[in-house]
């Protein structure tokens, strides 16, 4: 029997020679019960004639058709705090001895244990599972709302552009502005969708055999009000023949915007941007090109890392939470294909390539 807290009675855990179910429903009391005697005074207590001892507790024998002639108890303790009582009884042949209470008390230790640590594990799973559903509501919170912004922001984007074409110079200024903190928005909202993408284990995919050429066309065209909006300029060279593969489309548009959003990024105002197909053998190689920063030589492989950034987070002039790259590079391994960086250096842009095999 342990203790419950909460009602302050013993309640049947386990048991042998009786259905456990209905036994658990039978709670018992610290007074008016040996249980009760042995849990409170913290002692154990030899009992050869139940039947005449005024602590006896009958409705459980009554309950279950069970009669109690002689009975030996222990409480349970777990260090130095009591978690129940440890009861046997009727034995057959005699009556409990010391050593039958030296026996019981050594498996009430090693029951008290195994019962702590099954609690602790019951505990933690509790505790994991409540993390779950944070988690959960965590993403779904991100997804929902980086949804919901995006439709408001593309209208903004767009308006903010047209005005700063088309008004005087004064309200073009305005525009500008409005612009530049339009653009910080939307790239904030891509790197609340790659942190969440990330953590939901998103580079799954699942691919079908299809041409590369429109995936392609739709990551160019959905960045490319972007793009110009920072006053950059967006070309493509697609390749004549079709080069077909087994990619899951949405995923692969995903990896390419973000080089995208990358090389718009890392590029200055005026800057050119070169989104590319093209056959090599048996793979097909879809390259962003800039003419941007650029990559130190040390930094090409580490790019790829969650988190990282090449500028100082106290001093950098790029906004963003280093995300996409990682994002690029677990769906593309998903592909099975290969992404690696190259760069000339500091002030001469780079580029990056993802290589995907051809369906045969």
């Amino acid at each position: 029997m342990l203790f419950d807290e909460k009602t302050q009675r013993l309640y049947f855990a386990a048991s042998t020679g009786a259905d456990p179910d209905e036994l658990r429903r039978i709670p018992v009391p610290l007074e008016g019960s040996i249980a009760g005697a042995i849990y409170r005074e913290d002692r154990p207590l030899i009992i050869n004639e139940v039947a005449s001892d005024p602590r006896h507790y009958r409705q459980v024998g009554e309950k279950i058709r069970f009669e109690a002639r002689t009975l030996i108890g222990v409480p349970m303790r777990m260090r130095d705090r009591r978690i129940g009582v440890l009861e046997a009884l009727n034995k057959r042949g005699g009556h409990f001895t010391a050593n039958d209470q030296h026996t019981l008390s050594i498996v009430a230790s090693q029951a008290a244990v195994a019962i702590h640590n099954a609690n602790l594990v019951s505990a933690l799973q509790k505790a994991y599972d409540e993390l779950g559903k944070v988690e959960k509501l965590k993403s779904d919170f991100i997804a929902i709302a980086s949804h919901e912004l995006r439709t408001p922001l593309g209208v903004i984007l767009g308006y903010a552009a047209i005005l700063k074409e088309d008004a005087d110079q004064a309200t073009s200024e305005h525009a500008a502005a409005v612009l530049h903190s339009a653009l910080r928005m939307r790239a904030l909202i891509e790197d609340m969708t790659n942190m969440n993408m990330l953590r939901a284990g998103s580079a799954e995919v699942a691919p079908s055999r299809q041409p590369l050429q429109p995936i392609v066309d739709a990551a160019g065209e959905e960045m490319r009000m972007l793009i110009e909006a920072k006053g950059q300029e967006l070309t493509r060279h697609v390749a004549a023949e079709e080069l077909v593969a087994s990619v899951d489309a949405s995923k692969l548009t995903m990896a390419l915007t973000n080089l995208l959003h990358n090389a718009m990024r890392f590029t200055p105002s005026g800057g050119r941007i070169a989104l590319g197909l093209e056959r090599h053998g048996a793979e097909a190689w879809v390259r962003v090109g800039d003419n941007g920063v650029g990559i130190p030589a040390e930094q090409l492989e580490r790019v790829f890392d969650q988190f990282y950034q090449v500028e100082d987070h106290m001093t950098r002039r790029h906004e963003g939470m280093g995300l996409g790259l990682s994002i690029v590079r677990a769906v593309v391994r998903a592909h099975n294909g290969r992404v690696w960086a190259e760069s000339p250096g500091q002030d001469q842009g780079a580029t990056f390539t993802i290589a995907l095999p051809l369906a045969g």
